[in-house]
């Protein structure tokens, strides 16, 4: 499984969310290939920069799976100690734009993001470690999307981040995605900014 950095707007690489490329075997019957491979992606990560240790301590507590019509954006979304959560993401009908916000305070990439197209046709998946709220738009007129995660979900440890904020600046595709303005769960519609987050502690050391 191929493993890429993405880069932010900036163009600049963004270290720990990775794009995941499986190989994939088809014909005229159809396709078949490893969505999850225990070995290969602690791979991927020691040869991102994850010290072995840490790749090798990593364990996934639940898989997810949400199905979405065109327009919706789930997000953004995290998980706060003692129960953080990375995120190991796929979309198996459909399409979606999938996004990582960097809330890591030391980091060089605080407040910046990175985003990729996740589709059935690509098979690809995104790799949100701790440290990032998620989210994503369905640019289909229905999306399933499937994600293991690495802590188990907790509604104390559980925030929000505002999808639009300004200070951030994502370019959520919604002319693809057909809408002028995504439909929002009332949590996100209603979800502080990365400054209101800050202020509060409510972001990662």
């Amino acid at each position: 499984m191929p493993a890429e950095t993405l880069l932010t707007a900036s163009d600049q690489p963004m270290a720990g969310p990775l794009l995941i490329t499986p190989q994939v075997f088809g014909d005229d019957r159809g396709f078949f290939y490893e969505s999850w491979n225990e070995r290969r992606f602690r791979q991927d990560l020691i040869t991102a920069g994850l010290p072995t240790a840490e790749a090798e301590g990593l364990q996934f507590r639940q898989d997810n799976h949400s199905r979405s019509s065109r327009g919706v954006l789930r997000g953004l979304h995290f998980q706060l100690p003692p129960e953080p959560q990375g995120k190991l993401v796929r979309c198996s009908v459909g399409s979606i734009f999938d996004v990582a916000v960097d809330l890591r305070r030391g980091s060089p990439s605080y407040g910046q993001w990175v985003g990729a197209t996740l589709s059935a046709e690509n098979h690809q998946q995104l790799w949100v470690p701790v440290g990032f709220a998620h989210g994503f738009l369905t640019l289909s007129d229905d999306a399933e999307v499937q994600y293991k995660a690495s802590g188990f979900w907790n509604r104390d440890c559980e925030r929000s981040l505002c999808w639009d904020d300004p200070s951030i600046a994502i370019d959520w595709p919604l002319q693809q995605a057909g809408v002028t303005t995504p439909l929002l769960a009332a949590k996100d519609a209603e979800a502080p900014g990365l400054q209101t987050l800050l202020s509060a502690g409510e972001v990662f050391a």
